[in-house]
């Protein structure tokens, strides 16, 4: 959620801060603010709403400083106002705050403060961080937050300045992103790489209970206790362009069109020419995979829809029974986990805290951890006993698309893997499978370039309000996907259906006006979900039939969509394109923000 960019060097530092916020703008805010080192004192600017409205207040003056840092702010504790923004100041005015995270005990420890005389001027959690340091006198700024680390419970990605060391910024993390940009006679840290590429490639990944020291010349690393550990630095292999829109109205039309590459790289280098799957990086053994009895596959929100793919993949192709969660629940329904069971967890990010509580509550039962994100060296990667990589490449819209499809491929991947490992599946079927996971990039690329008949199809949708999204077996999760998409990006009622469950109670709400959309690619249900489909035709609703190349059983719909035919579960892939333009254009003929909508995040480091 809340962005962090903290510079210091050379350079006018609202130079580097108000462009890195910018690149910070996907995962979500509704504030923004900086504090900069002016002379002897902190200059603090901070606003509700954009970071335009932050720059139209800075009105074009520069400081004269070189060292800073600044936020923006997704609301947790308190309304989104310029007083609860971010960068937070002490009673003093000499240390100065932002955080990403929650700090779980900050009532219990403002209300000490509040005892010692301190005064609060905002709403926050992040506040009491600034009058603890405050509190511990003239200590060295690394220490007194190490001694709030020790003292402040849930997830943490603070940056910390203080006037009276004007060449120093202190960070410290806990479950929360932080990385650290080493630059020429310059240091930069922030929530994540975008907000410094421009300057550097050279980056620092910050461990969890660690706190690191940060000077133009460059940075320490301490633990928890304050023994130094080794910094270890790793280049970039992405490039700022692949942070810009390219030529597209929006990144997320972009990374829409960007999905073919990403499938390829998810797939390079993990098939042999043999037609098997070659998972290299698990580093798993495999007798610990012979003798796994249960898989659990855990994830959040569109992850989720992944790890349903998940379950019809691995149990069809490995006959393993395969439970699926939220991740947000999991915990708390006491589930039976051993040292026989698999537990993946899947997170565009690496960072989503449900996800990674999850995986937490799963390995202290002894579970084997497998991690799916597109992050390297990310906290789920870090915590998981082996780790796939979607190679999706940096994805800016807030509504993952590119992530999903990456996603998809990984699962199948590793479901194929399994059932090699186990001899579950006859070779010459996985095989087959592998063939079709080759095609896909031709075959995502095939209906990508529908985008301009999707638009012509939805262009009088604009005022629909109820969308229904249906589908059964490997299309359930497609359909769930799509109704997501148009709920986050198009802001109306979109609910994702097993088909038969339809006449089970919903189907009341189908009249004339509501479009239903039936995805039916799955060959062995197709029929039943054409059946299905035919329901809602005599109920008044508009019919959209999603259905593979050649198929010609829904005479009765008002629009059809044709996806290349593939097999079932990895004809998935295909199917959910075309939902997410459908979701783009009714959204952008709305005249929405499909990058920035409304009250979400990229990434939700919350709980």
């Amino acid at each position: 959620m809340c962005g962090i960019v903290g510079y210091v060097g050379k350079r006018p530092v609202e130079d580097v801060l108000l462009p890195g916020l910018s690149r910070l703008e996907y995962r979500g805010y509704d504030s923004a603010g900086l504090a900069i080192h002016e002379g002897d004192s902190l200059k603090v600017t901070k606003t509700a709403g954009r970071i335009e409205a932050l720059t139209e207040q800075l009105d074009g003056q520069k400081s004269g400083g070189s060292v800073g840092i600044g936020h923006t702010r997704w609301a947790t504790h308190g309304a989104p106002t310029t007083s609860n923004a971010h960068p937070h100041l002490d009673c003093t005015g000499d240390v100065v705050v932002v955080h990403n995270g929650i700090i779980e005990n900050w009532a219990e420890l403002k209300k000490g403060l509040e005892k010692r005389g301190h005064a609060f001027a905002s709403e926050t959690d992040t506040e009491v961080v600034a009058h603890l340091i405050e509190d511990m006198g003239d200590a060295p700024l690394d220490e007194t937050l190490r001694r709030v680390m020790q003292m402040a419970e849930g997830a943490l990605a603070l940056v910390v300045i203080r006037r009276s060391d004007p060449d120093t910024i202190v960070a410290g993390r806990r479950g929360s992103p932080l990385v650290v940009g080493r630059g020429d006679g310059e240091m930069f840290v922030a929530s994540d790489i975008p907000a410094f590429l421009e300057h550097t490639r050279d980056m620092i990944v910050v461990d969890d209970d660690r706190v690191v020291s940060i000077t133009a010349d460059g940075a320490t690393i301490t633990d928890i206790e304050g023994n130094e550990v080794p910094v270890v630095e790793r280049t970039i292999e992405w490039d700022l362009d692949a942070a810009e829109r390219g030529g597209f109205e929006s990144f997320m039309l972009k990374e829409i069109h960007e999905q073919p590459e990403a499938i390829a790289d998810t797939l390079r280098g993990r098939i042999d020419d043999s037609g098997a799957v070659k998972l290299h990086e698990l580093e798993l053994d495999d007798r610990l995979l012979r003798a796994i009895d249960k898989v659990f596959v855990i994830a959040c929100g569109t992850s989720y829809h992944a790890a349903m793919m998940a379950k019809y993949a691995i149990e069809r192709w490995t006959r393993i029974p395969v439970e699926i969660d939220i991740a947000s629940e999991f915990r708390y329904r006491d589930p039976v986990v051993d040292p026989r069971t698999l537990v993946i967890g899947i997170s565009q990010s690496g960072e989503t805290l449900d996800t990674l509580a999850a995986v937490r509550y799963a390995a202290a039962q002894g579970a084997t951890l497998i991690g799916v994100t597109n992050v390297v060296d990310s906290a789920l990667a870090r915590e998981s006993d082996a780790v796939l990589y979607t190679r999706a490449g940096p994805e800016i819209g807030v509504a993952a698309t590119k992530t999903f499809t990456t996603q998809l491929v990984a699962m199948q991947l590793l479901g194929l893997y399994l059932a090699q490992v186990r001899a579950s599946m006859d070779p010459g079927a996985i095989e087959y499978h592998i063939r079709q996971l080759n095609d896909l990039p031709t075959a995502v690329s095939k209906v990508v370039a529908t985008s301009d008949e999707i638009k012509r199809m939805t262009e009088r949708w604009t005022e629909v309000r109820d969308f229904f999204f249906l589908g059964r077996s490997g299309d359930f999760p497609v359909a769930m996907e799509g109704a997501l998409k148009l709920k986050e990006i198009a802001y109306v009622r979109a609910e994702g259906y097993a088909a038969g469950e339809m006449k089970h109670g919903p189907i009341a709400l189908i009249e004339e006006g509501v479009v239903v959309i039936g995805v039916a690619t799955d060959d062995h249900v197709k029929t039943k979900t054409l059946s299905n489909m035919a329901e809602m035709e005599a109920r008044g609703g508009e019919i959209v039939i999603l259905q593979e190349e050649g198929d010609n059983g829904s005479d009765f719909a008002d629009h059809v969509i044709s996806v290349p035919a593939g097999p079932d579960l990895i004809c998935t892939v295909t199917a959910v394109v075309p939902l997410q333009l459908v979701a783009y254009h009714v959204a952008t003929a709305k005249g929405l923000d499909v990058d920035k909508p409304r009250n979400l995040a990229k990434t939700v480091t919350v709980e």
